[in-house]
């Protein structure tokens, strides 16, 4: 199969009813980037995206139901904005109608000295609270690459890498970082729980050493909330870590799988995870040893153990995976580049033991980081799907939906 890297031969391939996959017209008409899908109460996908503007940036948003997408609302904007590829917005909606939103400002003119910030709406839009900044330690360090959770009906859960320990250090390179001299100036995990009237009611440290800038997620299990995200040990090995949030506490991260990844530069290439009742399924990126893969796993119980194989493997994987869950089990998207670069969508049964034929849903012109991370969401058996491409230089906003 063209531009598709080997699967794993102790995963069977099964060919479900041929795949369809359509363009989706998008809301987006300017020159945009870092898309982002979630899903509300209502069953309405949530399109954000980022808009240049003359004096810098905007968050926009639209809801799509019945084929039909409601108007772009501009959630902030501004001229002092971190905007990055890989450390992108995000949206959650809660059960009471409120949606959340969150998005990155800077906070000194460093290069990776910026806070998370959040508004909300109780109205569809209209109109957005006052800016919130979440991480209110005042250091002018990086705080970034968020996961957003219902807590509540009316309350969010927030969770983010932060590097308020980094205060003082020379700062990092995302491409090339050098292992810390000092141990204690790490990047740790936080998470904080908001009211709609913006007040922080909880907030914890959930862990103390972590990888600089791999994307975080989160789902909601039956038995509670599972963070993921990428460890990062003293001797520089990088496997993917979950905290689960039982009993009033969040437990110690415990890891997936030991992947054993001795890597002394962050891969800015994070896990995804999705959660239906006890089901939770997984995915991520690493190259222990040298050797590209994706690997996936599934529990049956919330997320307490995971039964784990290697997906797929080869040169041109680039990993920036997603993942989906429904009844059926999981659908997985992929990026690829070897002349050019790809995305991929693969159906995975429940249990991991059957692998649908992997489908290509578009190539792209962009090349590298140019492209982002492409985002993925199920709605009645259907999976949507965004990404960031390159035309004519500019970056703009593309979509597929695939049945």
């Amino acid at each position: 199969m063209k531009n598709i890297a080997l699967l794993l031969a102790l995963l069977p391939i099964q060919f479900a009813h041929a795949a369809k996959v359509e363009p989706w017209a998008l809301p987006v008409t300017q020159t945009a980037a870092q898309p982002n899908l979630s899903v509300n109460a209502k069953g309405e996908l949530i399109l954000s995206w980022i808009e240049r503007t003359n004096q810098g940036h905007r968050l926009q948003i639209s809801a799509y139901q019945n084929s039909t997408w409601s108007k772009p609302n501009t959630v902030a904007e501004g001229n002092n904005w971190f905007v990055n590829w890989a450390d992108f917005a995000s949206t959650v909606s809660l059960t009471d109608g409120t949606i959340w939103a969150h998005y990155l400002v800077k906070s000194s003119p460093g290069t990776y000295a910026y806070n998370v910030v959040m508004k909300n709406s109780k109205d569809n839009g209209n109109p957005w609270s006052k800016p919130i900044i979440v991480n209110d330690d005042g250091t002018q360090t990086e705080h970034g690459f968020v996961s957003l959770w219902p807590w509540s009906s009316s309350e969010v859960a927030v969770a983010w890498l932060d590097g308020r320990k980094t205060a003082g250090t020379a700062g990092h390179d995302h491409e090339a970082m050098s292992t810390d001299e000092n141990a204690d100036k790490v990047m740790t995990l936080r998470a904080a729980v908001l009211a709609n009237n913006g007040k922080k009611s909880k907030e914890w440290l959930i862990d103390q050493r972590t990888c600089d800038c791999c994307q975080t997620d989160a789902a909601v299990t039956d038995k509670g909330p599972i963070i993921i995200y990428r460890d990062r040990d003293m001797h520089e090995i990088r496997d993917i870590y979950t905290s689960r949030y039982l009993d009033g506490k969040w437990t110690a991260g415990t890891p997936i799988a030991k992947d054993n990844w001795l890597m002394p530069a962050c891969p800015v290439n994070g896990p995804a995870i999705s959660a239906l009742q006890k089901h939770v399924w997984s995915a991520w990126y690493m190259a222990a040893n040298n050797k590209p893969a994706i690997r996936i796993a599934y529990s049956s119980n919330s997320g307490s153990t995971y039964n784990t194989k290697t997906f797929l493997h080869g040169s041109q994987i680039q990993g920036r995976v997603d993942i989906a869950g429904d009844a059926m089990g999981a659908w997985l998207l992929w990026t690829e580049e070897n002349a050019q670069q790809t995305l991929w969508l693969a159906r995975i049964n429940q249990q991991l033991q059957t692998v649908y034929k992997p489908i290509q849903i578009a190539e792209l012109a962009g090349r590298g980081r140019a492209t982002g991370f492409a985002k993925l969401q199920i709605i009645n058996d259907t999976a949507f799907v965004v990404w960031t491409d390159v035309v004519n230089g500019k970056p703009v906003v593309k979509g597929a939906s695939i049945h």
